[in-house]
Parts: structure tokens; C-alpha cells; sequence
């Protein structure tokens, strides 16, 4: 029988029908969606009430730690989740594959939730937040991934089953708050802590019951590590531990300046990767150009996110310390505050959506995004102000001002994972997107920098610099478009 006949050809072998049974799209995608939901469910649960759970007085269920020094830690901690996402990516690609990567990263954020639930004290946090940390950012740098296994790369409902998957994280991001909020305010932080756990212990077991139908390529290791090589990484893994442990017991590392290391090694990160990209032979003129043109957009990424990411800091200082939070006579916990962006990113996305699909090749390029996202925020900022040293500031005030948030985010956030991968060189598609969760991370660790410097009995200055700042640098960005879409070389 010649091949041409052969049932082994693949143009003649009967092809698999295309999977919608969830809404059109593949039923996988309701696992991952779930998973998503669940994750986000916990960790945005867990960061609504952290900072006060450091703070609090240990009369009030906290740790009574100053609050500076706690802002600090959840800048820090911020940041650290957004640089373990590049760990949990090479560990994916050289050792083990998305999927199980994925799966042992959410055992590692509910044994995470259940240190902070169960174990008393700084052991708690310490190892409760080390966990969560690094599981968080393995679990975000793969699900995004094993989302794209689902699809062939000309399937037409990517596009929408991302949309679809990214609600999750609103959905989970809205109602985890509230869920551990309520429950920290009636039961205590500890009870809080255990809901988190709960919640991912529920898309942990949606996930490991399921897992085995996701595609075959979620399995695979991209580019294994040889063999030959693992003592090498196993030895300089080793020596970093050895290297961290020294220098948490000779005190070079403390919790009072955790947040500047962090924003250190994502520098220092950030100067490697883009040195590596730059200096590589294979890069050639136009994909160097377009790399250059990432440098102020990466800057601008950073600044966007120091402001945002002060969500889990400043605002959260400000919602314990300043809001008026009674409605009909009831205290709505300060945690709750957290919700509202969640709640108008769920409302705007769709919106913003459709107007740049109805723009289409008339909406503005990137970096007017970006400088409109910094103008904007710079703005809410700003919104601050006028109700400085009032005794209680209502709750439609911070509903104002995080709608300007949500506004800002959804001028920078969404593109921002695009553009990294439109400008990346052909060689270096995954080293680009982790610059970008790089400028997350820098931008989340400077929250906790900046919030070192808030006073609630004199918020005025704070307020003005950081918002005109923020301003200042969106309209620098706008000066310099043409320059930036010059370097672009055709990317919009």
C-alpha cells in the first residue's frame, strides 16, 4: 500500500471534531478558569487583610508590628510574587512542564494560607508568605500558558476564551476580599487566613481531578535542562538559600529593608535581561530597535504600578484610618475596599474592548496608552486632596478615585503583556514577557518604598508629589512618542 494511502497520513486520518462544550469554547477552559478564580480568590483575600493583621495591635488579633515596617512587607511581598513568576517559567520550560508546575504551585499557596491560619506569629507570616510568594508566581507565570495549550494558534476563540479566563481573576479578585474581610472582622485574622486556604483547596481539587485532559503539550518540558547540567543548578540554587540564610542571620536582610532589596535584585534583573536580549548575536537591527523602544515603556510599566499597587498599602492605611465606613448604622471592614476595582474592572473591560476594536487601526498607539494611564492615575492621586484632614472621609470619595484607577489600568495593563510580546525578538518571546512582569515587580516593591513616607495626619504633600510625578512622567512620554514608535519599527 503506498503512504499516500497509508491510514498513518495525517491529511487522510479522520481529524478530532473541535471541543465547545463550555460555551463554545474547550471544557478545559472551565477548569483553568476555575482554578484562576480560586487562586485569586485566596491570594487577593489574603492581601486585603495583611497589612492590618501586621499592624493591628496583638489585643486586635495582629502582630503589632509598626506600620511603616508592614506597608514595607507588603510592597515587598508584592514584588517577590512578580519575580518568582520568572522561577516558575524556567521551571517550567527546563525541568517540568506548566501543568505540573501549576499543580504543585497551588499545593504550595494552600500550605502557604494554612501557615498564616494555623502557625502563631512572625513563623506564620514568614513561612506563610514565602510559600504563597513563590506559589503564586509559579501558578501565574504557567495558567496563562496551559490556556493557550487549549488552542490551535489560528483558532479564532483565543482571543475570547482569554477574556473569559481573565474574568476569572476579577471574579476571584472581587469576592475573596469580601469573604475574608467579613470573616476576620467577626472571627478574627486566623479564621480570614483559613478561608483563603479553603478556597484554594477547592481549585486545587477541581484542578487534580481534571488535569489529565488537558492537551498533551501542557505535559511537555519546551527545552529541557540536560542532565549533564542539573549539579550545576542544583549547587547554585543551593549556594542563593546558603547566601539568603547568612544574611537574614547577620541581619543584612530585615523586615525593615526587605522592600529595597527586592527593588535591588529586580534591577539588577531587569539590567541582565535586557543586556542578554541586546547583546545576543541572533537579534538582528529591527528587533534591537524595538527592544530599545521597550526601555521607557518599561519605566513607565514600573511608575503605572508603584502608584496602583499602593492599593494593598497607602489605601489600605488610608481605608482602616480615614474612610467613614458606616452604612445604615453597620462598619463595612476596611478590607472590602479592596473590591471596588475588581467590581469596575468587570464593568469597563467589555467597554474598553469594544472601543478599541471599534477604533481599530485609528485607536492610539501604546505609548499614548501608557502616558494617558500615568496622567490619569496621577489625577487620582491628586483626587486625594481635597478631603485632607477631614475628619471622615466618605466612602464615595475612594469609589471615585478607584474608578480613575480602574480607568488607568485598562489604558496600560491589558496592552502591556501584548506589547511585550509584539517588540520581542524572535529568540526571546518569554524572556520579553517576564521584563514586563519584571516592571510589576519593581512597581509593586516601590509601592511599599513610597508608603514609608505617608502620614495620615499630613497627606497633602504625599498626595501632590507622588500624583504631579506621575503626571510629570505621562506627559514626558507623550512628548517622546514619535521617537518611541520610531525605535518601534512598525509596532503600534
Amino acid at each position: 500500500m503506498s503512504s499516500q494511502n497509508s491510514p498513518a497520513d495525517p491529511a487522510l486520518a479522520p481529524q478530532k471534531p473541535r471541543d465547545t462544550s463550555f460555551f463554545g469554547q474547550p471544557k478545559m477552559l472551565l477548569n483553568l478558569f476555575s482554578v484562576e478564580l480560586w487562586e485569586r480568590f485566596s491570594f487577593y483575600g489574603m492581601q486585603g487583610i495583611l497589612a492590618y493583621y501586621m499592624y493591628y495591635s496583638v489585643t486586635q488579633g495582629g502582630l503589632g508590628i509598626d506600620e511603616g515596617t508592614a506597608l514595607g512587607i507588603v510592597g515587598a511581598y508584592g514584588g517577590g510574587v512578580y519575580l518568582s513568576t520568572i522561577l516558575g517559567a524556567w521551571v517550567a520550560d527546563r525541568l517540568m512542564g506548566s501543568e505540573k508546575v501549576l499543580f504543585y504551585s497551588a499545593i504550595m499557596i494552600m500550605a502557604g494560607h494554612l501557615s498564616l491560619a494555623l502557625l502563631p506569629g512572625a513563623v506564620g507570616l514568614t513561612v506563610g508568605l514565602i510559600l504563597i510568594g513563590v506559589g503564586s508566581g509559579g501558578l501565574k507565570a504557567n495558567a496563562t500558558s496551559l490556556v493557550g495549550t487549549l488552542y490551535a494558534k489560528d483558532d479564532d476563540r483565543r482571543d475570547a476564551g482569554f477574556s473569559i479566563f481573565y474574568m476569572g481573576i476579577n471574579i476571584g479578585g472581587l469576592i475573596g476580599p469580601l469573604v475574608t474581610g467579613w470573616l476576620q472582622v467577626t472571627w478574627g485574622f486566623h479564621v480570614g487566613f483559613a478561608a483563603a486556604a479553603v478556597g484554594m483547596a477547592f481549585g486545587l481539587l477541581q484542578y487534580g481531578l481534571t488535569r489529565k485532559n488537558l492537551p498533551q503539550s501542557a505535559h511537555e518540558v519546551p527545552n529541557p535542562l540536560p542532565k549533564s547540567q542539573y549539579g550545576k543548578f542544583i549547587a547554585l540554587a543551593a549556594a542563593a538559600i546558603i547566601i539568603i540564610v547568612v544574611a537574614v542571620a547577620l541581619k543584612l536582610i530585615t523586615a525593615e529593608n526587605l522592600k529595597w532589596i527586592i527593588v535591588a535584585v529586580v534591577i539588577v534583573a531587569t539590567i541582565a535581561y535586557f543586556a542578554l536580549i541586546l547583546a545576543n548575536k541572533t537579534v538582528t537591527a529591527v528587533e534591537r530597535s524595538r527592544v530599545y523602544s521597550f526601555m521607557p515603556l518599561f519605566l513607565a510599566s514600573a511608575v503605572f504600578w508603584s502608584l496602583f499597587q499602593q492599593q494593598f498599602t497607602v489605601i489600605a492605611l488610608y481605608s482602616d484610618k480615614r474612610l467613614d465606613r458606616n452604612i445604615l448604622g453597620w462598619e463595612v471592614p476596611a478590607s472590602w475596599v479592596a473590591s471596588i476595582n475588581p467590581v469596575f474592572i468587570i464593568i469597563l473591560a467589555g467597554v474598553f474592548a469594544a472601543v478599541w476594536t471599534k477604533w481599530g487601526p485609528r485607536q492610539p498607539g501604546t505609548p499614548v496608552k501608557f502616558s494617558v494611564a500615568l496622567v490619569v492615575m496621577g489625577l487620582a492621586y491628586l483626587s486625594f486632596i481635597p478631603f485632607a484632614g477631614m475628619a471622615a472621609v466618605p466612602m464615595m470619595a475612594i469609589v471615585f478615585i478607584l474608578l480613575l484607577f480602574t480607568v488607568a489600568e485598562l489604558m496600560l495593563s491589558p496592552v502591556g503583556l501584548s506589547l511585550a510580546t509584539k517588540l520581542a525578538p524572535a529568540a526571546f518571546q518569554t524572556q520579553m514577557v517576564a521584563l514586563f512582569f519584571l516592571s510589576i515587580s519593581l512597581g509593586t516593591a516601590m509601592s511599599g518604598v513610597l508608603a514609608q513616607w505617608y502620614d495620615p495626619a499630613n497627606e497633602t504633600p504625599y498626595f501632590m508629589v507622588i500624583g504631579l510625578v506621575s503626571i510629570g512622567f505621562g506627559v514626558l512620554l507623550f512628548l517622546v512618542k514619535k521617537p518611541i514608535k520610531k525605535l518601534m519599527a512598525g509596532v503600534m
